[in-house]
C-alpha cells in the first residue's frame, strides 16, 4: 500500500502543477459519435455502495465543474488488465471469446477473493481517479498470471503496451472542454483526498468489449468469473 500512496501522491502532485499552469488535457473524442476504439478488457465493478458514495462526489464536482464528463455508476471499473487496448476499427468479431476466455480461467487458477479499499481521490492533467488499494498479492498474481500465460499463447493482444498497470484505480471524470474555475476545481478534489469511499470484497471479474471509457452501451460482457471458483460464471 505504501508503494502504491506514494505513486497516487506523485500523480497528484504532478497533476496539480500542470492544471495551474494550463497544462490540462481536454478530450475531444467524448462525443465524437464516429469514435471508433474498442478493446478487450479484464475488470472488476464497484459494489452499489462505493458507487453511490462516488456519485455523491461528482454531484459536488459537477456544480464546480460543469460540462466535463462524469462516469456514471454503470461505467465504474477497476481495470485488471486491458487485453487489448481499444484501437480504432477492432472488431469482437475479429478474435476467438471462448479462447480469450480460457487463458483467462487458467490464469485465475488458486486466486482467492481479496479486498479493494478505496480510499482518497488523486488526479491526472485529464481528470480524477479513486485511489483503489488491493488487498495482499492476488491482484498483482492475475496480472503476472496473465503475462505469462499471454506470453505463451500466439493469440492477439496488447498487455502493458501503454504502460505497465500498477494501480487498482477507479477513474470517475475526464476533462471534456476548458476548466471555468482551476482553482475551486482543485480545491473540490483536494477536500476528497482523504475520503473514504468503501471497501468491498472483489470475488467477481468480468471480460469486455469496450469502448475507450467503457460506457455501458458500448459494452458486450463476454465472460463472467468467479474467484476461488474453476467455472466461469
Amino acid at each position: 500500500m505504501n508503494h502504491l500512496a506514494t505513486h497516487y501522491n506523485t500523480l497528484y502532485q504532478t497533476a496539480v502543477q500542470k492544471i495551474y499552469a494550463g497544462q490540462y488535457e481536454t478530450d475531444p473524442l467524448i462525443d465524437d459519435p464516429t469514435d471508433t476504439r474498442r478493446g478487450l478488457t479484464l475488470l472488476i465493478r464497484p459494489d452499489e455502495i462505493i458507487r453511490s458514495r462516488i456519485r455523491h462526489f461528482l454531484d459536488q464536482l459537477a456544480l464546480v465543474a460543469p460540462g466535463q464528463y462524469f462516469y456514471p455508476a454503470s461505467d465504474m471499473h477497476v481495470t485488471v488488465m486491458a487485453v487489448i487496448s481499444a484501437v480504432p476499427g477492432f472488431t469482437v468479431d475479429q478474435i476467438d471469446p471462448k479462447a480469450y476466455e480460457a487463458l483467462v480461467q487458467r490464469s485465475l487458477a488458486g486466486i482467492q477473493p481479496f479486498q479493494l479499499d478505496f480510499r482518497g481521490l488523486t488526479a491526472s492533467p485529464a481528470g480524477v481517479l479513486v485511489q483503489g488499494f488491493p488487498g495482499g498479492a492476488a491482484l498483482n498474481d492475475i496480472r503476472d498470471q496473465l503475462r505469462a500465460n499471454f506470453k505463451t499463447s500466439t493469440l492477439p493482444q496488447s498487455l502493458d503496451a501503454r504502460y505497465p498497470i500498477q494501480t487498482a484505480h477507479l477513474t470517475i471524470a475526464r476533462l471534456r472542454q476548458p476548466l471555468a474555475d482551476v482553482p475551486t476545481y482543485l480545491e473540490m478534489i483536494e477536500k476528497y483526498r482523504s475520503v473514504h469511499f468503501g471497501t468491498m470484497q472483489a470475488h467477481q471479474l468480468e471480460l469486455v468489449y469496450n469502448d475507450w471509457y467503457q460506457r455501458a452501451a458500448h459494452t458486450q460482457k463476454l465472460a463472467q468469473f468467479a474467484l476461488g471458483s474453476q467455472k466461469t460464471m
